[in-house]
């Protein structure tokens, strides 16, 4: 085994840059926007004080900036767009109804056609308002039947990822990997080039969600009927009206049959522990800790005449108004943070939530636990995406919060979104996708029209464009263009080619192929697929011509390998929110992704040889 020579010193960095980089959006401490940044300074500044030449032409640096006006990218955005578009006017809403229903007759089936819904829709949208759709239709049918929910969601979020990669646009990794092979003149694939292996390596994807995946989580049945799974850390402020007030914890526990376990008494003013003996006597202003689902704390603030804040200074800042309110059309329910609602990376005071939605924020759970908020206020937590609220506030309000971008509401208790925009919203979408598969208008181009009809048709406001646009997608987009350009134009992709030839050169071209997406596939559940895929497509034309080899097959490795982000809860932005929604662990992820990914890879491998080869 011959390891070629090193090649010059340009690439040997960019080489050193491209693992920095990996390192980089690996770090959860350090935001993918900065990481992205980092990566496009580093190389300009590079290239700024070591001018490179390519063949006696200079490489300009600025030419690294191409990605910000790339054609992949306006089309990620542009679909991104249309997606918030089909979210807000509930385009999809009589999928959802008519799944609610089914649930009730067979639950089996349901789950099938969930999955086969789920996996047909994201391959033409984004995948995150899909499953922003399905949970809470999952979630209600769980609590309604009390059956457990974690057979069903981490199923469904992985096969929205099965269906993503079926098409040109099913996901911005698979636009990113087909933009380059074009622009480098190999290969330019189809809306529907690929759709064959796809489709049936997604059959066998879902027969495994289907029929094993759910055997292989754990139970995590629902101890209550009709209650959420996720237990709340929360304060039941006692005030003058209290029916508590004066009286004893023996006593106040026995207004609720014994139900209510307090963990803890905190006395105003400097709401110090007091001693937690049955007969403690209960004094206006006392704030009792306790950890219990939703529908009990609720019915613990009315059994005890109580009020459910999160802090002192919450509960005296609308102690007035709380008597204006009637107390039947107060109810209880959680919210999900997902991409797009503004408030990720502040703080409830900074993004003036509770003003803003006129709600009342009680506890917060997150990565799969209450979160002991203590003392401090729960305005100044930074939220992140998959945070999980629970709220208290009047029923018409909660409708409203269910028309906002960026927060999933779950009670099931109220009808999905619907407005009269819903048929427009659903034929733009399906004239773009039709209008780039007959190659009438290139994809690109549709959908930065479909873009303007949602907007001149009302669908769409300026502020849910802003609010659908992913500021990470969109970096992590230019960075991967400009680290890909980068390693084309010094010769560093080459040079991956010739070692990564040379360490399998006894295996077949189908060896190599599937060596290659097994690779693709590792990175992707460590870095950002972007990353990957971008960084990988160059490589897979470069290895293709090294061994005299049609370019597809090696480019759809890296594109199907880049896709398998199955194993980890951060592999995928969706991931982490079915995550957070269902409770579910690390461990999780790997038990049922692992096995998945090794599925795809075999099945995809082949299929790829005899497509191909």
């Amino acid at each position: 085994m011959n390891f070629p020579d090193l090649p010059n010193n340009h690439a040997v960095v960019v080489l050193m840059v491209t693992v920095f980089a990996l390192y980089l959006f690996r770090r959860d401490d350090i935001p993918l926007e900065t990481s992205s940044l980092i990566v496009v300074a580093t190389l300009c500044l590079m290239f700024v004080l070591f001018p490179f030449s390519v063949d006696g032409v200079h490489f300009e640096p600025s030419s690294l900036f191409f990605g910000f006006g790339h054609e992949a990218l306006i089309t990620v955005c542009s679909l991104m767009i249309i997606g918030q578009g089909i979210v807000r006017t509930g385009a999809l809403e009589p999928i959802g109804r008519y799944l609610a229903k089914l649930w009730k007759i067979s639950p089996s089936l349901s789950l099938l056609l969930t999955l086969i819904l789920g996996a047909l829709l994201s391959a033409f949208v984004n995948n995150t308002p899909i499953v922003v759709l399905l949970l809470p239709i999952l979630i209600s049918v769980s609590l309604r039947n009390n059956t457990d929910s974690s057979p069903m969601l981490l199923p469904m979020g992985l096969a929205t990822l099965v269906g993503g990669m079926a098409t040109t646009i099913g996901t911005s990794t698979n636009l990113l990997v087909v933009s380059i092979s074009k622009n480098m003149g190999v290969v330019e694939f189809g809306l529907f080039d690929f759709v064959k292996p796809a489709l049936i390596a997604g059959v066998v994807a879902i027969i495994y969600l289907w029929l094993i995946a759910p055997k292989l989580l754990p139970k995590r049945a629902v101890l209550m009927a009709d209650t959420s799974p996720r237990l709340f850390s929360a304060y039941l402020t006692i005030n003058e009206e209290s029916k508590v007030n004066g009286q004893t914890i023996a006593q106040a526990i026995d207004l609720t049959d014994g139900q209510m376990k307090i963990e803890e008494v905190q006395r105003s003013p400097e709401y110090r522990r007091v001693m937690l003996l049955p007969d403690t006597e209960l004094i206006a202003g006392d704030r009792l800790k306790i950890q219990d689902y939703p529908d009990r704390l609720k019915e613990y603030e009315g059994l005890l005449g109580a009020t459910l804040f999160s802090d002192k200074n919450k509960a005296d800042e609308e102690e007035g108004a709380e008597e204006e309110i009637e107390e039947e059309t107060q109810t209880l329910a959680e919210i999900v943070i997902i991409e797009g609602s503004g408030v990720v990376g502040k703080t409830l005071h900074q993004a003036n939530f509770i003003n803003k939605y006129d709600i009342t924020v009680i506890a917060l759970h997150r990565a799969g636990k209450a979160m002991e908020i203590g003392r401090s206020s729960i305005e100044k937590v930074t939220l992140r995406i998959g945070d999980i609220l629970l709220v208290q506030g009047e029923i018409k309000q909660l409708k409203v919060l269910k028309t906002k971008p960026g927060l999933l509401v779950i009670d099931g208790a109220e009808a999905l979104p619907q407005t009269s925009k819903a048929p427009i919203a659903l034929g733009t979408l399906l004239a773009v996708v039709l209008s780039s598969a007959v190659g009438f208008i290139p994809i690109e181009i549709s959908a930065l029209c479909g873009v303007l009809v949602l907007l001149i048709s009302k669908c769409l406001s300026w502020d849910d464009v802003s609010s659908a646009l992913s500021t990470q997608v969109i970096l992590i987009v230019v960075a991967s263009l400009a680290l890909g350009d980068a390693l084309m134009q010094t010769g560093g992709a080459e040079y991956i080619a010739q070692v990564f030839v040379a360490a399998s050169f006894d295996l077949p071209p189908g060896g190599v192929i599937s060596a290659l997406m097994l690779l693709l596939a590792i990175l992707t559940n460590v870095v950002s697929n972007n990353a990957a895929a971008v960084i990988g497509t160059p490589i897979a034309i470069s290895v293709a011509r090294q061994l005299n080899l049609p370019p597809e097959p090696f480019i759809l490795a890296v594109l199907f390998g880049a896709n398998l982000s199955y194993a980890t809860p951060m592999a995928y932005k969706t991931n982490l929110l079915v995550m957070n929604a269902g409770g579910y662990k690390f461990s999780d992820f790997m038990r049922v992704g692992i096995p998945l990914v090794v599925l795809m890879w075999i099945t995809l491998s082949f299929l790829l040889s005899w497509f191909y080869l």
